[in-house]
């Protein structure tokens, strides 16, 4: 095995842990009364338990990658001298985690010089747990993943969110609406990480979003382009926080077209 292979190996085998080890502390927590406090907006939410679970991640990071970066959240952040960064997100979907709703994952990436190598999502309701490591493909469990079914684009469904700020909100409506004629369906289910899983291993046939943070997307992306979807940013650019889509090979084309012609990725403009 070619030696940068295996710290690829390495990354990713402590990607699982870290985030079969938070999500465990999440699901311990979940019966247990929580203080909720409101972020950006009050639609932006943050409770005690996203902050024990970065603390968790970014201790056992620390001790045992003491020279790892890190790019948490809930501000665990702290520079590093190995090349290496961690991308952790301790719960994305902490709506739905405090209103009960089985979908919300912990999240965490690992970046090599700058590339996401590897990645990691466990939902801790479910115990599901997806995982990639970049050239290895992308795994349910044990289970190999294979993307979506070959479908087109009308009778696609479609996963999406919605930013927090009520502007964009209200634009990324609008953009929804005018994509809804064009596909079967869409979700909202409230979680990037598992949506883009969701895709991945078919649950969904494409997903897109503005606005998402590096930790929302990092993994998930690394997951669904590893079981063979295409991720953009559309007109060639790469998946970003400005637009992260995805869908399988043969839908992509036609999604990340009509995306846009729908100047999807332009919700911020006037």
């Amino acid at each position: 095995m070619p030696e940068y292979s295996q710290e690829h190996a390495v990354l990713a085998q402590f990607a699982v842990r870290l985030a079969t080890g938070a999500a465990e502390l999440v699901a311990g927590s979940q019966r247990h009364e929580m203080t909720v406090t409101v972020k950006s907006t009050p639609t932006d939410l943050v409770t005690a338990v996203d902050r024990a679970s970065e603390q968790w991640l970014v201790d056992l990071i620390a001790t045992e990658r003491p020279a790892d970066a890190v790019l948490g959240e809930e501000g665990g952040a702290r520079p590093g001298t190995s090349g290496v960064r961690w991308l952790i997100d301790p719960i994305d979907g902490t709506v739905n985690f405090v209103l009960g709703l089985p979908q919300f994952a912990v999240s965490v990436a690992a970046e090599l010089h700058g590339q996401v190598v590897a990645g990691a999502v466990c939902n801790p309701v479910s115990g599901e747990l997806f995982h990639a490591r970049i050239g290895g493909g992308a795994f349910l469990g044990d289970d190999r993943l294979g993307g979506p079914r070959d479908i087109a684009l009308a009778r696609a469904v479609i996963g999406t969110g919605f930013g927090y700020d009520v502007a964009r909100r209200t634009r990324q409506a609008r953009i929804v609406a005018r994509l809804l004629p064009h596909i079967a369906d869409i979700r909202r289910l409230g979680s990037a990480s598992l949506d883009l899983c969701a895709v991945a291993c078919g649950r969904l046939d494409g997903y897109f979003e503005v606005g998402l943070n590096p930790w929302d997307y990092a993994a998930g992306a690394l997951i669904a382009t590893e079981s063979g979807c295409v991720a953009s940013g559309l007109r060639g650019t790469t998946a970003s926080g400005r637009m992260t889509a995805v869908a399988g090979r043969s839908l992509a084309p036609h999604l990340f077209a009509m995306l846009e012609d729908l100047d999807a990725d332009h919700v911020d403009r006037d």
